[in-house]
């Protein structure tokens, strides 16, 4: 499967989504000298400035002449929800009239209660989603287009700006399937983990994907060595099948066949993401095959419970239900942690603050309500 295809949209003309190289090119077409460049990446990814004219020792010319043809970050900050554990949503309008949300994960306190220096941001790769996973808000009102890389990287500069705290830890399980936007993304990667940009290290960065096995070995080429994540959601292909759909074009064994492949780039353990749905995939047999398939792997397994969406009539199983769950897998020697998430009073499921939001402005229309 090919990356999800957007109607026509006008070029970015955001520096943000310039790499190293795009800016080399650039100033070398404008007859810029070479050092010009790395003075603009400062300003850009060191101080954060949000304005062109701030960029007082390039001359005066190329200053008017970026503000004349180029933009920084031009998220619109809509909308901030809070939750009494501190976790934070942000909604943002972009150019288009189309809304993207971004989670902030402030550090938490440990186990041996030390405070965590985590500051963790949940970013969105696409406005809406083709794929449709049953359990989600994204894909409720279907796919409208990819983020761009600009928009990718406004979302990080945007939520530190508001929160005043710097992002060290990126996921992107946000709005959307990166790996069907993953020219946008590893360009947004490039940016976030090159000295000259964020420089934020690759092991601090996790890319979460539905399952697209042959997205997943392209992005095995990736040289810096992120993160992978898989959203499990079933150990075999009849439950899987239930609740995602691409599973029935990339069953299981196709998909591990591609973890196997990404494991002989990458050092760092895959995690299995299962949210657990009363009566649909909490059985404990699906618990016993899950640790199976993770231990063939050297994956973990990260198990939340299903956050409640409205629209969608699943419920979460019991508290007592999910840990007899979780340490069916744990007792196999499998590092499995159960979540008990935060933002669940502020619609922390992926997709739902924008969701509300296009349907009160009338952009799309009340989905309506799914079950298996």
């Amino acid at each position: 499967m090919s990356e999800t295809k957007t109607a026509k949209q006008p070029e970015s003309s955001s520096l943000l989504g310039y790499s190293l190289a795009d800016l080399e090119a650039l100033y070398e077409e404008m007859g810029q000298k070479p050092y010009r460049v790395k003075q603009t990446m400062e300003w850009i990814y060191k101080q954060r400035i949000s304005d062109i004219e701030e960029m007082s020792n390039l001359p005066a010319n190329l200053r008017e002449h970026l503000s004349q043809s180029y933009h920084l970050n031009n998220l619109e900050h809509i909308e901030t929800k809070g939750a009494a554990d501190t976790t934070r949503k942000f909604l943002f309008r972009l150019h288009d009239g189309r809304y993207v949300e971004t989670v902030f994960i402030p550090a938490s306190v440990g186990l041996k209660g030390k405070q965590s220096s985590r500051k963790t941001i949940c970013v969105s790769s696409q406005v809406g989603c083709a794929y449709g996973c049953k359990f989600c808000a994204s894909g409720l009102a279907g796919f409208t287009r990819n983020l761009l890389a600009s928009e990718i990287i406004g979302q990080m500069l945007s939520v530190e700006k508001i929160s005043g705290q710097p992002i060290n830890n990126i996921v992107f399980m946000g709005m959307g399937e990166p790996l069907a936007n993953l020219t946008n993304l590893t360009k947004a990667l490039e940016v976030i983990t090159g000295h000259w940009g964020l420089n934020i290290g690759a092991r601090s960065i996790t890319v979460s994907t539905s399952g697209l096995a042959p997205q997943i070995r392209k992005l095995a080429e990736f040289p810096a060595p992120i993160r992978l994540a898989i959203s499990l959601h079933g150990a075999t292909d009849e439950v899987r099948d239930l609740i995602m759909p691409i599973n029935k074009k990339y069953p299981i064994q196709e998909l591990f066949d591609a973890l196997q492949h990404w494991r002989t780039h990458k050092k760092q353990k895959i995690s299995l993401e299962y949210i657990l749905i009363e009566g649909v995939n909490d059985d404990l047999e699906q618990a016993a095959i899950l640790a199976k398939r993770a231990k063939g792997i050297n994956a973990k397994v990260n198990l939340i419970p299903y956050n409640t969406v409205e629209g969608l009539s699943w419920k979460r199983p019991s508290e007592s239900h999910c840990i007899a769950f979780r340490d069916v897998i744990a007792n196999q020697g499998i590092n499995t942690t159960l979540r008990l998430e935060k933002g669940g009073d502020i619609n922390a499921a992926c997709g739902q603050l924008r969701l509300k939001k296009e349907t009160a402005e009338g952009i799309i229309k009340v989905p309506a309500k799914k079950s298996v």
